[in-house]
């Protein structure tokens, strides 16, 4: 693409060269002839130092926010604006031929975007998917490296899309991707906010950073739809004004959706929607109250993108549910569930859903992750200790961090209980010993990977899959039939 058809719409100082851009790119290691190289500073390091290596690998422009020096040097006010539009500029603006939604939030955010994707493909739409997971192209699955994307990756995927005959994308926004401008220059139609918990805080190292950059979408919305039962989802109804604001709530008249008759079972939540001059009823097949509120949440998404709240709700109902989200790996004699809860209050939610329907133990593995918020660790085990009958601490992701270290963090609560429990460091030995200890009427949670089929240890992924660590564990007790 021609550098002067690339920069367009881009403000800059300096003057553009000639040539042709085959790539826009943020990492020097990526810089190749007729490279585009926008310079930006992160956490740690700072593009500015790695220009000139950018230049030797053939970089044709180089895009800074201060003076270098550089030959094909312009300067911008900020890189990470600059990188997102010349992004968008490269793909076609593809955006802009899709209807966006995005969901933000601590907890939720995975469940409500494929449940709204499911809403719209059982209304005959085509969307996309982006997200923890993967990303779905309409039927195809490609493989995710972030929760948000990169603006390089992501507007190749909303191309691919487009290409494809979607009309809809729907992706979660990530704090960390808010923060970095990957969706600066985007206009989503719906924005969802779920919640708000302590999570992230390696990174923001203030609540008050988390929830501005959480905030921070909705500046790029048409529709917000935002949880009223959540304290944060209140604020930010206080303190955003433009977009049409819609609400949900489990209970309050005061919400545009509110759910009335709500039943709780193991299987799942039943309840009635109450909305705009209807009820509908919901038989959702997640267990767990905050069920409620996801199922909520893509409902009323789902309907402020026009589809109906009578396809909306037959949609969840009809629902396949989420692979990680509370899924129910084996339901027999007991139970075995697994799911992606690794902060203190996603692990409650999970539980305190599960626990009233145990007849016999609740036994709960759970790890804390390396390089992440130490704070979180004693909350995690806190609300374990709170509804487990036995516990199993063991790793998740470690990375670099002693893993010893880690399990030293949160096993003084567990200790403090008086709680019965077990502490394995090796998780995939761990999973075998917490279902060998299984008793008929027990339900075993396994916390923490969800989705995820690797572990990360001393900088190594490495692969562990506890879907199939149950598989193999059934077959060998003949159960897999079951």
């Amino acid at each position: 693409m021609e550098l002067q058809v690339l920069f367009s719409g881009v403000p800059y100082t300096g003057t553009l060269p000639q040539g042709e851009a085959v790539l826009v790119t943020q990492d020097s290691r990526r810089a190749c002839p007729g490279a585009v190289f926008v310079c930006a500073r992160g956490m740690t390091t700072d593009g500015h130092d790695h220009a000139r290596k950018a230049l030797e690998a053939g970089a044709v422009c180089i895009v800074t926010e201060r003076p270098l020096g550089l030959p094909g040097e312009v300067q911008v006010a900020s890189g990470r604006k600059a990188y997102a539009q010349l992004c968008q500029n490269f793909f076609g603006r593809p955006a802009e031929k899709l209807r966006l939604v995005a969901v933000t939030g601590t907890n939720g955010k995975t469940t409500v975007t494929t449940l709204i994707k499911q809403t719209l493909e059982q209304a005959g739409c085509k969307a996309g998917l982006i997200g923890t997971i993967h990303t779905e192209i309409d039927a195809m699955d490609v493989p995710a490296k972030y929760t948000t994307p990169e603006p390089w990756d992501l507007n190749a995927l909303f191309s691919r899309m487009v290409l494809a005959g979607c009309t809809f994308a729907v992706m979660e926004a990530s704090s960390q991707a808010l923060d970095q401008l990957r969706l600066w220059g985007l206009t989503f139609e719906v924005g969802v906010f779920t919640n708000l918990t302590q999570d992230h805080l390696d990174y923001h190292k203030t609540f008050e950073n988390y929830f501005a950059a959480k905030k921070s979408l909705f500046s790029q919305v048409k529709h917000m739809v935002v949880n009223l039962d959540d304290s944060y989802g209140r604020r930010l109804l206080d303190e955003v004004h433009g977009p049409e604001r819609i609400t949900f709530s489990a209970g309050d008249d005061a919400a545009d959706y509110t759910a009335r008759n709500i039943r709780l079972s193991a299987s799942g939540v039943k309840f009635e929607m109450v909305g705009r001059g209807f009820i509908q009823r919901i038989d959702f097949p997640m267990p767990g109250d905050y069920s409620v509120h996801n199922a909520l949440a893509a409902a009323a998404a789902a309907i402020a993108l026009g589809i109906p709240a009578r396809d909306a709700a037959a949609a969840l109902s009809a629902s396949r549910g989420v692979r990680g989200r509370c899924e129910v790996l084996y339901h027999g004699a007991f139970t075995i569930l697994c799911d992606y809860a690794h902060t203190g209050d996603a692990i409650e939610k999970v539980l305190a859903g599960v626990a009233p329907f145990v007849e016999g133990r609740l036994v709960v593995l759970y790890g804390c992750a390396g390089e992440r918020d130490a704070k979180k660790r004693p909350l995690m085990s806190e609300a374990v200790v709170k509804y487990a009958d036995f516990a199993v601490l063991t790793s998740d992701n470690p990375r670099k961090e002693d893993p010893c270290a880690i399990i030293k963090d949160a096993e003084p609560v567990l200790a403090a209980s008086g709680k019965p429990y077990i502490v394995e460091v090796e998780r995939r030995t761990a999973v075998n010993r917490a279902l060998d200890m299984l008793r008929p009427g027990d339900v075993l949670a396994l916390c923490g990977k969800g989705h995820e089929d690797y572990q990360v240890i001393d900088g190594v992924t490495l692969y562990l899959d506890e879907h199939r660590i149950v598989r193999e564990w059934l077959e060998r007790k003949g159960l897999d039939k079951a």
